[in-house]
């Protein structure tokens, strides 16, 4: 069994590897790459002698490690700002915030709507097509090294908003949807959870940079990596325990071990980590979907990846624009927030469990697989989409579209 196992996880790497290599050759995001490998293969792929690509033996342990991909991704991008650098940017992202969530719910909500969808279905599907995927999100901003621009502040900062949405929405959905009833008394319990961790956490972190700084103090690589890997999981764990993303713990604990003076040290040490775990990742999300049951969804999956693509620029642009950053750099806020991952399956998968209709397993999976293919494209052509945008809007030029004009006629 264990050597099956191994042999498997073999397989799979294998075809991690591949993907990255052809991601290098064609100088495209991997991330789509990656999930497509796993939609190629995974159940319902042959099964030839002793290789057997459905993976079913080592399903939980890619699986895991997947998880393990998410907490290393959004911890790196914490990593990548610090509790101070965000504090600055509070009003503007709970503004933002408010701007993205009354924008695209109430699309997500009138989408189902309009379908004739019941109830529950419509809260599901508002679920699915509001809610950006944190780990793609994260990979796209580090691959791009986009990380030190301001407007990513305000990235970082929906990305939690979001996480206490989740929280409630979660809250009332699986209320409705599992029972057909929803505690108000639980709705509140959650969202005051959620938000309180992170104030808690964050203000606890700013307070105790001292001790964090001693007790990193190691001079062992070995006995660091070790630290490092139970701050980790152990504040993602806690996180999931009381119902906030895991994803968030991480994201959490990356903004506090920011402020250190360990930063680069951690930041050499778990890179390697990163990638690894964050491909295989998206690979196991790729195997979570089934290839075979997508077709009969294809229709409205395209029409709300074209509301979604609508919604999220426009609240992008205006959550940016209010928040003082340029037209070129709301843009960018507007492009990286659209793909869509981890929760919309979860809500698919509840909506499975609550024996809600049928469609909605496949449409979220098409759905997401499309949002994650644009949305790195998107992003890495963001300054492209920039320039086209800004000689219909009549937006500011490029400074160096302006020298380069310049330069022209002198």
């Amino acid at each position: 069994m264990e050597k099956h196992i191994l042999f498997e996880i073999g397989l799979a790497l294998s075809i991690i590897a591949v993907a990255g290599l052809l991601s290098s050759r064609l100088r495209f995001s991997i991330v789509p790459l990656l999930i497509i490998a796993g939609m190629v293969v995974g159940p319902h792929a042959p099964h030839i002698g002793v290789f057997d690509f459905r993976f079913i033996e080592s399903a939980s342990l890619i699986d895991f490690m997947g998880r393990l991909g998410v907490l290393f991704l959004l911890f790196y991008l914490g990593l990548e700002f610090s509790v101070g650098r965000l504090m600055k940017a509070g009003r503007s992202i709970f503004l933002g915030g408010i701007i993205y969530m009354a924008i695209n719910l109430t699309l997500g909500l009138l989408f189902p709507f309009w379908l004739g969808w019941p109830l529950r279905e419509i809260l599901v599907v508002a679920g699915i097509t509001t809610i950006s995927s944190s780990a793609i999100v994260a990979k796209m901003i580090v691959d791009l090294k986009r990380s030190v621009r301001p407007e990513t502040e305000m990235i970082l900062g929906l990305m939690m908003f979001q996480d206490v949405f989740v929280a409630v929405y979660l809250s009332v959905v699986s209320g409705l949807v599992l029972t057909g009833t929803a505690s108000t008394l639980i709705v509140l319990k959650s969202a005051g959870l959620a938000l309180g961790f992170m104030l808690i956490f964050l203000f606890l972190g700013r307070k105790l940079l001292s001790q964090l700084n001693r007790i990193l103090d190691i001079p062992s690589d070995e006995v660091f990596l070790f630290v490092l890997f139970a701050i980790i999981t152990l504040i993602a764990g806690f996180s999931e325990t009381i119902h906030v993303a895991e994803a968030i713990g991480a994201l959490l604990a990356g903004l506090v071990l920011a402020e250190t003076e360990h930063l680069e040290r951690i930041e050499h040490i778990l890179v390697p980590f990163r990638d690894l775990f964050g491909a295989i990742f998206f690979f196991s999300f790729g195997l979570s979907i089934d290839p075979l049951s997508i077709s009969g969804a294809v229709w409205p999956a395209l029409a709300a990846v074209g509301i979604t693509l609508i919604g999220n620029f426009v609240s992008g642009m205006l959550a940016g624009r209010m928040s003082g950053y340029s037209h070129r750099a709301s843009t960018y806020v507007g492009l990286t927030i659209t793909p869509r991952g981890e929760f919309s399956i979860i809500l698919a998968n509840l909506a499975l469990a609550g024996g809600l209709l049928p469609i909605l397993q496949p449409f979220a999976a098409l759905y997401v697989l499309i949002l994650a293919i644009l949305g790195p494209l998107l992003t890495k052509e963001s300054k492209w989409i920039y320039i086209k945008l800004s000689r219909i809007f009549k937006w500011p030029e490029l400074k160096e579209r302006r020298r380069h004009k310049v330069l022209k006629h002198t």
